[in-house]
């Protein structure tokens, strides 16, 4: 009987939570019991988002930040529990999620990824692994936090899913497929329905398919969608509802079938290109997904005619 009344009073406590779920950059929220949300200041110090969810006798942190941004979070994180943080979860390799698990290591975190994770950088930061300077000690070092760190990279790996479940929480982290990188990991609370989508989902002019594929984006998005979240906690972004993974899906869908008229009737690149201002107005005027057109617009709209088989 108690236990169906803390159901019910979860369930409500969470219903009640989703409206008022705005905070401003560098604020702690708590958008579940026990699961908190920060943005990071992306603007200024190219922070991603973090989240830590409170276990019964630890904490698992999702996404390490850079070094400065894990140094931001760990006193807000010890402001509401003296536990141990155990885990730290890396959603991908990117150094805005991943250069900072040295000082969640320090803490005597355990760093958990995809294997995709730790294939990427063995790709990309090949100075670790005894290649070529990589990216970690090439453009990352002009960060005088990166240079006064270490990398670390994950050494807990999971294939598809990996459950942490202590009888009061439960969290999945599961890979869905490819996205925003070829190892990309969602952290998903079944019970409070909260979806931590790392970069894979942003809020914001804030997406890049330089290290992944806007056409495998689309599947791994409908089954992030598939879940049913209540509340979404993006990589970049203000934390927002279900409509988020649908406004992003439907960017990259109509992206995709914009391009793939180009395709179709056999223009090059060139000719997408010197479209390229058109697109951007044409898919601007829809209000669901004109939060995503930024910076990199052009660069996916190019890998995306590449993927096609564009010319």
């Amino acid at each position: 009987m108690r236990k169906k009344a803390w159901s019910w009073m979860l369930g409500l406590w969470v219903s009640c939570w989703v409206p008022i779920l705005q905070a401003a950059v560098g604020e702690a929220q708590e958008v579940a019991p026990g699961v908190w949300f920060h943005e990071g200041d992306l603007v200024r110090r190219a922070h991603c988002n973090t989240g830590w969810i409170v276990f019964r006798d630890y904490v698992l942190v999702v996404d390490a930040n850079f070094p400065s941004g894990a140094d931001e979070v760990l006193p807000k994180i010890r402001k509401g529990t003296a536990k141990p943080i155990r885990f730290a979860f890396d959603t991908h390799h990117h150094g805005d999620h991943a250069y900072g698990n040295a000082v969640w290591a320090d803490q005597g975190a355990t760093i958990v990824a995809h294997e995709g994770v730790l294939k990427a950088m063995q790709r990309f930061e090949t100075g670790l692994f005894g290649g070529a300077p990589g990216r970690w000690e090439g453009e990352a070092r002009g960060r005088s936090d990166v240079a006064r760190s270490r990398l670390v990279p994950p050494s807990l790996l999971f294939p598809d899913r990996m459950i942490f479940d202590d009888g009061e929480k439960r969290a999945e982290l599961v890979h869905f497929g490819v996205a925003h990188t070829e190892g990309d990991g969602f952290a998903w609370l079944p019970k409070e329905r909260v979806l931590f989508t790392g970069d894979a989902c942003v809020n914001g002019p804030f997406n890049n398919a330089g290290d992944g594929s806007v056409l495998k984006w689309v599947p791994t998005l409908e089954a992030a969608r598939a879940l049913k979240p209540r509340i979404v906690c993006p990589g970049h972004g203000l934390v927002g509802g279900p409509e988020l993974l649908d406004h992003q899906l439907e960017f990259f869908r109509t992206l995709r079938d914009e391009v793939k008229e180009f395709v179709d009737t056999g223009a090059g690149i060139e000719a997408l290109k010197k479209a390229m201002p058109a697109l951007r107005e044409k898919l601007g005027r829809n209000e669901r997904i004109r939060n995503f057109i930024g910076g990199s617009f052009d660069g996916m709209a190019e890998k995306v005619f590449g993927e096609l088989g564009g010319k």
